[in-house]
């Protein structure tokens, strides 16, 4: 695997920005090894933005970071067409979508018209507008970020659009140490410190290359089969946990066994290895799939959410 040292090199400087958040840190580079789409969930204050844009610094891409606001419009997105008098025509003006990585600040503080103008982008990797397709480039991947606290002022994003994102990734407070390490890095810093940089960034031809390679990476079909059976599992529950009849409403859908595949592939990768274990997926598993299902009334009156239903069918289901 011939890129595989710049990306170790790559999650190096991230940890050098990073205090902790091993997981976060491990699942940010598993969705640019996949151009999947990232959602990070998390409280202020638990780097969920300042980790996007040290990933973004450690890549010789263009980056966008796009603050949604409650008066944020459709075509602040995608860009729109505007008059040229001089050439009496027409001309389309690019938005900010139309770079490789874009950071969506706080998406769910935008209303669904603006929530949903990312739908093409993500899924198909190219924008509308009129009559006219203008595609995104090859690497383009969307990190947005979300604030579970606050509800005032906040648009849940609908299922079409959750589904299209790779990962859902929860953050939490980082423990005592961590933040002791945190509070020491703030009080020795100075106002004319640089943050640190790699000496070379990623190409994004490296990208690219480090993404063909991950789809190369080989998978049992035992550890197939048993991504399929999860998969199918979060749709007929009660197989598997007979007092679970009816907890689920939807279950994943089959891009969801797509998604763990390819998720697992990238974390076998960034940990050296050219084959996919069961620990792999079992690590991914939560983030693939929390996003994916939706608990009934009964499940949540018994206090199951998504991620206690997830962690219930990993723990019944066999492991190969």
């Amino acid at each position: 695997m011939k890129t595989q040292t710049e990306f170790l090199t790559l999650r190096e400087h991230i940890r050098g920005v990073i205090v902790g958040q091993a997981e976060l840190i491990d699942h940010i580079l598993v969705g640019l090894l996949t151009g999947g789409h990232l959602l990070l969930e998390g409280p202020p204050g638990v780097a969920k933005t300042t980790a996007v844009k040290a990933l973004a610094s450690g890549v010789h891409a263009s980056f966008q970071r796009i603050q949604f606001t409650p008066d944020l419009m459709p075509s602040d997105l995608t860009g729109s067409d505007i008059f040229d008098p001089r050439e009496s025509r027409f001309e389309f003006s690019p938005g900010p979508l139309f770079h490789e990585i874009v950071l969506a600040d706080e998406i769910n503080r935008a209303p669904p018209k603006v929530q949903s103008a990312l739908l093409e982008a993500m899924e198909e990797h190219q924008v509308t507008v009129g009559s006219t397709t203008h595609p995104l480039p090859d690497l383009f991947v969307v990190m947005a970020t979300q604030n579970p606290l606050e509800q005032a002022g906040t648009y849940p994003l609908p299922e079409a659009q959750l589904d299209r994102f790779l990962l859902h990734v929860l953050i939490d407070y980082p423990d005592e140490s961590e933040e002791f390490d945190i509070l020491q890095r703030d009080r020795h810093r100075h106002f004319d410190d640089a943050p640190p940089s790699l000496e070379t960034r990623l190409h994004p031809e490296t990208v690219l290359q480090a993404r063909r390679e991950v789809a190369e990476i080989y998978m049992e079909p035992e550890v197939e089969k048993y991504i399929v059976r999860l998969v199918q599992a979060t749709r007929r529950p009660e197989k598997w946990v007979p007092e679970w009849q009816g907890y689920i409403e939807f279950g994943a859908s089959p891009r969801a066994s797509l998604a763990l595949v390819r998720s697992a592939s990238a974390y076998a990768y960034l940990h050296g290895r050219e084959y996919v274990v069961p620990d792999d997926v079992l690590a991914l598993a939560p983030s693939v799939l929390r996003h994916r299902i939706l608990p009934s009334f009964s499940a949540r009156s018994q206090a199951l959410n998504s991620d206690a239903i997830i962690s219930g069918l990993l723990e019944t289901i066999p492991v190969p």
